[in-house]
């Protein structure tokens, strides 16, 4: 579902904070279960639910229109195989190889980079 830039812009913010703020990091209650990045973040329109009962199909999210055109239709967590940088890690791969804070530095260092361009966008059809 296509999303207008400033709506995309603000919720890729809003995720830079969930990670600044340690929104990713494990919770007291559960310290043996690490969130998972944008699954388990306010902007996913499942959260809170299990993997098996997804009210939304991950194409309604905002996040879509950075997954590969060849990966849309996954459903696994199609958030999780966004590009995060020109080697192409992505959540997925990262997740095997990296710990969680990589992880979310990577990530991180992708919506700042997204947000820039988004930006620059923005500045350029006024």
């Amino acid at each position: 579902m296509p999303t207008d830039k400033k709506t995309m812009l603000e919720a890729l913010k809003m995720e830079i904070l969930v990670i600044e703020k340690g929104g990713y990091h494990p919770s007291v209650h559960q310290p043996h279960d690490d969130p998972r990045i944008f699954r388990d973040s306010v902007s996913c329109l499942n959260l809170g639910l299990g993997d098996d009962k997804k009210e939304h199909p991950c194409s309604a999210c905002f996040l879509i229109d950075f997954v590969p055109d060849h990966l849309k239709g996954s459903n696994e967590d199609p958030c999780h195989k966004i590009p995060l940088n020109a080697r192409g890690d992505t959540v997925e791969s990262l997740s095997r190889t990296s710990s969680p804070e990589d992880v979310q530095a990577a990530v991180l260092a992708w919506l700042k980079a997204t947000v820039k361009k988004l930006e620059a966008d923005l500045a350029a059809e006024k």
